[in-house]
């Protein structure tokens, strides 16, 4: 099964199909007007953005985006390596957090931040790029782009057979993962623009990512901790209009490579609507579809996503997201860590398998506010149902509740302070600070610091 899914991601590469991956980018671009329902050209060949100021994105939910500017701006380390000016481009980041918990051991199952009354290195990132130029339409162009990561974090984005022994052997809480490993191609003369994306890639359709500059608030939602976290293989953004976008794909499955003996071909289809005046984008479809058989101790997860989002005005905008995640004869807790326990994940081992499918139903909602040019509010609210206990290890339904302020001291550095309140409801359900309750408090903060 695995050769069969490495010649036909191979393949893949072959045919005209691929996608971007949008570089992060701080520069603030203005809001559409209301109504109006052209492009302009002060966003490429896409219609103004909708968010700008002090919000870590520019574009709705976090979907690559056929023609419009991708190049980052030239950070420290780009101009003291020489560079400046370059589409090579060298930079990072470092993300550093602490907590302050109602839980002693371990915050689980809340992901990232996961050490209580402690302060981490959440993430060390260094990112090597050349990004294409997919706002021109007259010639081929090519690029890359290499993430690498280092911190805690690594526990959630880890793929199996790609150091994954860090985890999967060790459960070692600091580690290393190269994250995004890809090739791209723009091919302008396709439809109105397309993009060929091989090689490992962050899973598309969701709110929140896993870079920490790119997130609304420090701490992640529930139902974001238990789905697909990179996927390998190729990937297709096909531009049809400024209002219409597809992505076409084929993966090895959710967090391996495709060498890996839980490798499983799946398939990926989405599509990207902005209406006229962009204050109203949907972003929906088929994250992951194949057999969705678990294997060899490893999830094989199956996703239907839709993404929401509605600006009420240029201050003032809300993103909501919905999924539906499944498996067959899947083990509860999902994959396994086989590593020894650790007082911050002592649940290591596999757990029993449940014949027949297992699934969860994820909702969430981020509702910002702008108070100033450098500050903003984000409330969240979500909601994760685990029916049969394979995401999170105990069968029941979760809430979590966040509110955050945001403060950018200038284009490179920013805090994140938030406070946090989640709970589980069935009765016999103690997931929190391993298993002896049944709710948690929390107060975080992170700062960011780009070079």
């Amino acid at each position: 099964m695995n050769a069969r899914v490495l010649i036909c991601l191979m393949g893949l590469a072959a045919l005209p199909f691929g996608v971007l991956a949008q570089a992060d980018t701080t520069t603030a671009r203005r809001p559409a007007p209301a109504g109006r329902p052209t492009v302009d050209g002060s966003n490429g060949r896409c219609l103004p953005s909708p968010l700008s100021g002090p919000f870590p994105v520019t574009e709705w939910d976090g979907a690559p985006v056929v023609g419009l500017p991708a190049e980052a701006p030239d950070y420290p380390l780009q101009k003291a390596l020489g560079l400046a000016g370059k589409r090579f481009k060298v930079y990072g980041w470092a993300s550093v957090g602490g907590n302050l918990s109602t839980s002693h051991d371990s915050n689980a199952p809340t992901a990232y931040n996961i050490v209580p009354n402690t302060v981490v290195l959440d993430q060390i990132i260094l990112r090597l790029e050349r990004q294409p130029n997919t706002v021109q339409t007259d010639h081929v162009d090519w690029g890359f782009l290499v993430d690498n990561i280092y911190g805690i974090d690594y526990r959630y984005t880890i793929a199996k057979g790609i150091f994954s022994d860090q985890l999967l052997q060790r459960n070692n809480l600091y580690g290393y993962d190269p994250t995004q490993v890809y090739a791209m191609l723009y091919l302008p003369h396709v439809a109105q623009g397309l993009l060929l994306k091989v090689g490992r890639f962050i899973s598309p359709a969701d709110i929140e990512a896993q870079w920490a500059p790119d997130n609304y608030l420090y701490s992640h939602s529930l139902m974001f901790a238990v789905d697909p976290y990179t996927f390998s293989g190729a990937q297709a953004t096909i531009r049809l209009s400024p209002y219409w976008q597809i992505e076409l794909g084929l993966h090895g499955g959710n967090d391996v490579a495709v060498w890996s003996n839980s490798a499983h071909l799946n398939g990926l289809a989405m599509f990207r609507w902005v209406s006229r005046n962009n204050a109203n984008s949907v972003y929906a479809g088929i994250n992951s579809i194949g057999s969705g058989e678990y294997s060899a101790g490893h999830d094989n997860l199956q996703m239907a996503v839709a993404t929401w989002g509605h600006r009420f005005s240029p201050k003032v905008h809300t993103m909501t997201e919905g999924y539906y995640i499944w498996q067959y004869d899947a083990a509860v807790g999902g994959t396994a860590i086989d590593g020894p326990p650790r007082r911050f994940y002592p649940g290591v081992g596999e757990g029993s398998l449940q014949p027949g499918r297992s699934n969860a139903v994820g909702f969430v909602n981020y509702f910002q506010v702008q108070l100033s040019p450098k500050d903003y509010v984000s409330l969240r609210n979500d909601l994760l149902l685990d029916p049969q206990g394979n995401r999170t290890s105990y069968a029941t339904t979760y809430t979590s509740h966040t509110l955050g302020l945001i403060h950018n001291f200038n284009s490179l550095v920013r805090i994140r302070p938030e406070v946090r309140y989640e709970r589980a409801y069935a009765a016999d359900a103690t997931p929190y600070d391993n298993g002896s309750r049944r709710d948690q408090f929390m107060g975080a903060m992170d700062l960011i610091i780009r070079f």
